[in-house]
């Protein structure tokens, strides 16, 4: 009967030793990358909801763009923010689209992604008063004409 005992609480101990061995190499493991430098640890990626923003052309409408995105911060700033910065990135994404005067789907060339980007951190992050915006992602940039929207 001790036989048992003393087997089944070595199991247990060897179970426990082992499993917390292998938590801390997996966790030592997503802190490093190839060249021993710290990832992404401490990054947030925050998604926002979708920003409509009508397309006026003559005072018409002509359709609506809608954007999906994604931007990234420090987990610690965000959470330290008495407001978060989510409703002033969908704004900034808003003015810009909205006022952008290359924006014109009527003659649709390429749209610098990057420029639209960069100018959305630095806005946000002049709002805020810090930089707590580290980069801003685009997950999708879509048009709908005006009939699309209305036979839906």
């Amino acid at each position: 009967m001790i036989r048992i005992l003393i087997a089944g609480i070595w199991m247990a101990a060897t179970m426990l030793v082992s499993g917390y061995a292998t938590a801390q190499y997996i966790a030592s493991q997503k802190r490093l990358t190839v060249d021993g430098e710290t990832s992404f640890v401490g990054l947030d990626y925050e998604t926002l909801n979708p920003v409509n923003v009508p397309i006026l052309f003559d005072g018409i409408l002509q359709g609506y763009v809608v954007a999906k995105l994604v931007f990234t911060a420090d987990g610690e700033v965000l959470h330290r923010l008495p407001v978060p910065p989510h409703p002033f990135l969908i704004d900034e994404a808003f003015r810009v689209l909205y006022s952008d005067s290359q924006l014109d789907f009527r003659n649709l060339e390429r749209y610098d992604l990057e420029k639209f980007t960069e100018d959305l951190k630095e806005k946000t992050n002049a709002r805020m008063g810090r930089s707590v915006i580290r980069d801003v992602l685009v997950e999708e940039l879509n048009y709908f004409d005006k009939e699309d929207v209305m036979a839906n």
